[in-house]
């Protein structure tokens, strides 16, 4: 198809260049709608269905990035397994040939020459963005994308960017309003950094003209679209919210990816049909945090007054069931495959273990024998197995083995000079903790110094964020700072482990749990966790969430509340509450053994098992005197973990036990041993895994966790 035919065809958009950025922005009510378009973009059976897919990782010009070829193959393998695109239907620009000229090409002849009404149509794009003043008007500086001939290294006074603003024109053109963009890029960079383990994806904003050829489509496109009406409906995920937010990469052993499009397609490899927007926003944004960042992402549209609904009706029915991966391959003996663990929590992934188990469609087990990043070999469980595998089936975990070993990881900053490392690697000498050069191997904290006082050292999350009471004093050495973090290690690792047992999409346990502020009136919902795989869902459309769809859940500080927990199984279950609180110190929930009738004396009475039996609804924790407890300040993130087994806690409560006497009377107490009850939690779900004839014993360096035997909800949200 010729330019000007194209430009013919698409003269049914307006104003997507007259919609201002502020309606663009509008992210507190937009988000709900169209994260909901973006699963229906993803789920919904129609007559087809296109992707084009965007890449890069290695610019002439520019420093490498690591992620971009694995974002796109992240979404291919989700949109043909787990949403039923043809692989046909799917064109892939990677490298060399993702140039600008090449993508607008290919979004004529493979979107826009074949999408009829009704379609669904996906664009992806990784990798460098930018900011460039165009000069044309009072709002001259704007977004765009960087292809790989962005920049010509003989001419530095022009570049050849897409704008966003172009991509959105071209998005809108298509004869479908079923249509989805992904940006996992960003466009400013600031001056200077806080210590940091991820690349972002970002350049400087450029003084450099755009070419006349990237200009001329836009150009046209205006007067095209002078007295149109927009079709609308058109949907951009972005993987910021902020325009000085940074897009990064999270590194693991074996690959990196976009810290946004990891996280994206992990929870929609997984996630029910019954899953509502609020719930699907709120866990991308929970596991980009618990990966280390701050950064959250952003929903673009010029639609307001969106509802949130369920999305039972959007998935194409033979998929109906979440996923931690998919067949992708079978060896000649057909006995061994090739499995891709995309919907696997990022957190567990890089600790998962040999002889961890899956379950095929048709009901036999795998084993899984070696890992390699996201790719996995494994074999059936059983000799006697006759039913060869298919590429294609879905697996869903069974059986996760993790290492008793792990321990924390500590990444020195590049800006740290050799003596500084050298002190620092010497302070933390400890059995549980080991160090790495950010940026070359993956770690959980990054330790170097304040970029507002470079005297001073401190302990930074992967994101950059400084972690509260790390910082030394101004002049102090090295090694005295390294040396008095230790006593904060252990929370840190404890955190690390407790996060592990997270499997809200495989558990095999009924449940749910629910945080609320309490209040006279009526207690207000703010945010909901539960099992996916067992759970029917219910029609939540009269919720009322706290807040506002997209937004990161918050409570303010001063507030009373709890958890209202829901056994809906048939068999009864034991409960334990770890988080951390506000200020990164651990806490627990403390179960005292208490009457109605008495109150807490000296000695303190001990510490029962909290049992919830089937159909029963507990709310926590819960006194004879008062519900709930008080948040208090600073404010700042916090993050519990709700842990339910089919057997009792008791070496966790004999770990809480050890330290009761150094708490207040309080239910929600802090946890002054906190690594040795994480261990202690972690035997008791083994103990409960092996007590069946399901699970053999594993080996003594492991811990097993049979899906069937426990459930684990992360609630993670903001103290304001």
């Amino acid at each position: 198809m010729k330019r000007r035919t194209f430009l013919t065809r698409i003269g049914s958009i307006l104003a997507a260049l007259g919609v201002s950025e502020a309606d663009w922005l509008t992210l507190s009510n937009a988000y709900c709608e169209q994260s909901l378009r973006y699963y229906q973009a993803l789920a919904d059976p129609s007559p087809r269905k296109l992707a084009l897919l965007v890449g890069i990782n290695h610019y002439p010009q520019n420093p490498t990035l690591g992620g971009c070829l694995t974002d796109v193959e992240l979404q291919r393998e989700l949109l043909i397994h787990r949403f039923g695109f043809q692989a046909a239907d799917i064109l892939t620009l990677t490298e060399e040939k993702a140039s600008r000229e090449s993508i607008e090409t290919a979004f004529v002849e493979h979107l826009s020459q074949q999408a009829q009404p009704g379609d669904v149509v996906v664009f992806h794009f990784s990798g460098y963005g930018t900011r460039m003043d165009l000069g044309t008007s009072s709002d001259t500086v704007q977004n765009a994308l960087v292809p790989i001939n962005g920049q010509d290294a003989q001419d530095k006074k022009s570049v050849n960017y897409l704008l966003e603003e172009t991509l959105l024109l071209l998005l809108r053109s298509l004869s479908t309003d079923r249509v989805t963009a992904v940006l996992d890029t960003s466009y400013y960079v600031p001056s200077t950094f806080q210590p940091s383990s991820w690349r972002i994806r970002a350049l400087p904003e450029t003084l450099a003209q755009l070419t006349p050829a990237a200009l001329e489509l836009p150009k046209q496109l205006k007067t095209q679209l002078a007295d149109q009406d927009a079709i609308g409906n058109t949907l951009l995920l972005t993987a910021t919210s902020d325009p000085k937010q940074l897009a990064r990469e999270v590194l693991f052993s074996d690959f990196s990816a976009g810290l946004f499009t990891y996280t994206l397609t992990q929870y929609l490899w997984s996630a029910a049909p019954s899953a509502t927007i609020q719930v699907c926003l709120s866990h991308v944004e929970s596991s980009i945090y618990k990966l280390g960042s701050t950064q959250q992402p952003a929903l673009l549209s010029g639609k307001k007054n969106p509802q949130a609904s369920s999305l039972a009706e959007n998935f194409l029915p033979h998929r109906s069931a979440g996923a931690e991966g998919v067949v992708r391959g079978i060896e000649e003996d057909k006995k061994t495959v090739e499995l891709w663990l995309a919907g696997l929590p990022p957190q567990v992934l890089e600790c998962y273990g040999n002889n961890s188990r899956f379950t095929l469609d048709t009901g036999e087990q795998l084993v899984l024998r070696s890992r390699t990043g996201l790719t996995a070999k494994a074999v059936f469980s059983s000799l006697d197995n006759t039913t060869p595998p298919q590429i294609g089936q879905l697996v869903q975990e069974a059986v996760r083995v993790l290492p008793r070993n792990i321990g924390l990881v500590i990444a020195f900053d590049t800006k740290l000079e050799r003596i500084e490392r050298v002190d620092a690697t010497s302070a933390f000498a400890a059995s549980y903790i080991s160090t790495v050069v950010a940026g070359e191997k993956p770690s959980d904290y990054v330790f170097g110094k304040l970029l507002t006082n470079p005297s001073r050292y401190g302990l930074f999350s992967l994101g950059g964020d400084l972690i509260p009471n790390t910082v030394g004093e101004i002049g102090e050495a090295v090694k005295v700072t390294a040396q008095q973090l230790l006593p904060k290690l252990p929370t840190l690792l404890a955190a690390k482990l407790w996060r592990l047992t997270e499997n809200e999409g495989s558990s095999g346990l009924a449940v749910k749990g629910t945080l609320e502020i309490v209040s006279r009136i009526s207690p207000k919902i703010v945010m909901q966790r539960e099992t996916v795989r067992t759970l029917k869902g219910e029609d939540k459309s009269n919720i009322t969430y706290r807040n506002p769809p997209g937004t990161v859940p918050t409570v303010p500080i001063g507030s009373r509340v709890q958890y209202r927990v829901q056994n809906l199984g048939d068999r009864p279950l034991y409960l334990i509450l770890v988080g951390l609180r506000n200020s990164r110190n651990a806490i627990a929930l403390y179960p005292w053994q208490i009457s109605p009738q008495t109150s807490i004396s000296e000695p303190k009475p001990p510490l029962q098992q909290i049992v919830i039996n089937p159909g029963e609804t507990l709310s926590v924790p819960q006194t004879a005197t008062t519900s709930g407890w008080v948040i208090p300040g600073p404010a700042f993130f916090c993050e519990h973990q709700l842990i339910l087994s089919t057997a009792p806690f008791s070496k966790t409560l004999a770990a809480l036990e050890t330290t009761k006497k150094l708490i207040a009377e309080q239910p929600i107490s802090p946890l002054w041993n906190p690594l040795e009850v994480a261990q202690a939690l972690l035997q008791d779900l083994h103990n409960a895994s092996i007590a069946t004839a399901e699970v053999s014993t594993s080996a003594a360096d492991s811990y097993t966790l049979d899906v069937n035997h426990w459930a684990s909800l992360n609630f993670s949200f903001q103290v304001v």
